[in-house]
């Protein structure tokens, strides 16, 4: 590919972002975004993803989130709408594509996982198609490995199911939503008890499932709203290797010329 085809995608990607809201204008609240950085900085475990985080201040959380992801840096701006910056959000796409392309060149050990199921798994599912196709391994550690949690409805039992290789948490069956760091963490807890040998060498996930691979020190890519600190400041702090700004909410079938960009920057389309 010329170097006029390769500006000629990002412009048509930089077009499609802004226009379904991927970023530039995004659905998420500033009122959102401000408490959850709010909860981050309290070390509110629901909002670290995994990381054990230095003492943020608010202030520097705020810098940061503007530095990383594109939101609004006047701390005045306290309600309405805000912004992802989607040259952010290409620069970080590249990066993402350069890693995985690398990881398909030396044939490396993967895992995927989702927090987004609902509308992120089809990026994954392409991720791991073309990986396996380039010969890599994919992990599927610590399939059906449960554990009960507490939500306004009374208990529910949570599991790992996997979509082909891209790990999620459901229940009987129905893949849900989650923050939660637990089910990466009873993963690699189950490669090391295994004793095979076998180590992820990449992650490529989101939400807690990012956060603890990048906190057990393997090199992780990911994705993350600007609702979702956690995963910028581990990026700054150099536990998780790259973090690209969406917004993870919208119809999944526009995150498709997203996932082609992204295999074309790592040279996994034909």
């Amino acid at each position: 590919m010329s170097r006029s085809e390769q500006t000629y995608d990002r412009a048509l990607l930089r077009e499609h972002l802004l226009k379904t809201r991927i970023a530039g204008d995004v659905a998420t609240p500033r009122e959102g975004n401000l408490a959850n950085y709010r909860k981050m900085v309290s070390k509110d475990p629901g909002y670290q993803f995994g990381l054990t985080l230095k003492d943020w201040t608010f202030a520097e959380t705020l810098e940061m989130m503007a530095r990383l992801c594109g939101v609004s840096p006047d701390p005045r701006h306290v309600r309405g709408s805000d912004t992802i910056d989607v040259d952010l959000t290409l620069d970080a796409l590249d990066a993402m594509g350069a890693r995985i392309g690398l990881a398909a060149r030396r044939r490396e050990t993967v895992i995927l996982a989702t927090g987004h199921p609902d509308t992120l798994m089809g990026v994954y599912r392409a991720v791991e198609d073309a990986l396996r196709a380039a010969g890599c391994v994919v992990l599927v550690p610590a399939a059906g490995w449960s554990y009960r949690v507490t939500t306004p409805w009374g208990p529910q039992h949570r599991e790992i199911l996997y979509t082909s290789g891209v790990a999620a948490l459901g229940t009987d069956g129905t893949l849900r939503h989650t923050h939660d760091p637990h089910p990466m963490r009873a993963a690699l807890r189950e490669l090391r008890e295994a004793e095979t040998g076998q180590w992820p060498d990449l992650v490529v996930a989101d939400h807690g499932w990012a956060g603890a691979a990048g906190e057990a020190g393997i090199e992780t890519v990911g994705f993350a709203d600007s609702n979702d600190p956690a995963l910028f400041a581990g990026q700054a702090e150099g536990k998780i290797a790259v973090t690209v700004p969406l917004d993870d909410g919208v119809h999944p079938d526009y995150y498709g010329p997203l996932t082609a960009y992204l295999l074309g920057q790592a040279g996994l389309t034909g």
